[in-house]
């Protein structure tokens, strides 16, 4: 099984801690790279090889990983000299990657079993399969629903819920194979497309653990939390 994880971002949100580290190796609890638990986390999900599409500070991202031996997984590497958006880096290395893969952030602290989500793309034989997660916001306000200066609706202070992209994915090649290798392609015009196309995405829904590490908070919650969860996330170690 293969995966490619996307390590190109900048990071900015994240700022100072990246900027003189890329996103995917700021650390968790004060041991580990969250690209080190990544790692161990595939290779115990069968995962035998791994892409890393570098961009931002990638020689530290190279020096660090290295081939992957130290884990137990094969590495190697494609550089984004440009910004491509979330999944034109797949497209400029599609000729190197197997019929179905696993694409995934680099930066989410998650319980998934990433193994799981990519048998379970192959087994559906959708062309996308992406991990959600359950979210819920809180509006503070009354919400009118209105019709030009029509009041048709109230709600009082309602809650919202909503699933989300966790940055996981299962891709299969015919997915990419409509668009241009070197030019940018966002998650939301790859699903867009695909929708208007009719050929439906399939959801992968999870409720576990999850965090996404680029969002300050969940960075500040990961740390404060990784001793809870250490043995949860990292096993054997």
């Amino acid at each position: 099984m293969h995966v490619v994880i996307l390590a190109g971002g900048k990071g900015v949100r994240l700022r100072p801690y990246t900027t003189a580290l890329p996103k995917p190796l700021v650390p968790i609890g004060e041991e580990h790279a969250i690209l080190e638990i990544v790692m161990r986390q595939l290779v115990d999900a069968g995962f035998t090889s791994c892409t890393l599409a570098i961009g931002h500070l990638g020689h530290i991202i190279r020096a660090y990983v290295g081939d992957g031996s130290q884990w137990g997984i094969r590495v190697d590497y494609a550089t984004e000299e440009s910004p491509l958006g979330t999944m034109g880096p797949l497209l400029t290395m599609l000729d190197r990657l197997p019929e179905h893969f696993l694409a995934m952030n680099g930066d989410i602290l998650t319980d998934l079993d990433f193994g799981d989500v990519y048998r379970t793309h192959v087994a559906s034989g959708a062309p996308l399969t992406i991990a959600t997660y359950a979210r819920q916001v809180s509006i503070d306000f009354g919400v009118l629903t209105t019709d030009s200066d029509r009041v048709v609706g109230f709600a009082e202070k309602p809650r919202m819920d909503y699933r989300v992209s966790m940055g996981v994915y299962g891709v299969s090649r015919a997915a990419l194979a409509r668009y241009t290798p070197g030019l940018p392609l966002g998650f939301d015009e790859l699903v867009l497309d695909m929708l208007e196309a009719r050929t439906q995405p399939r959801a992968y829904q999870f409720d576990g653990y999850w965090l996404d590490i680029g969002r300050p908070d969940d960075y500040d919650r990961a740390n404060r939390e990784f001793s809870l969860h250490r043995d949860m996330l990292i096993k054997g170690v």
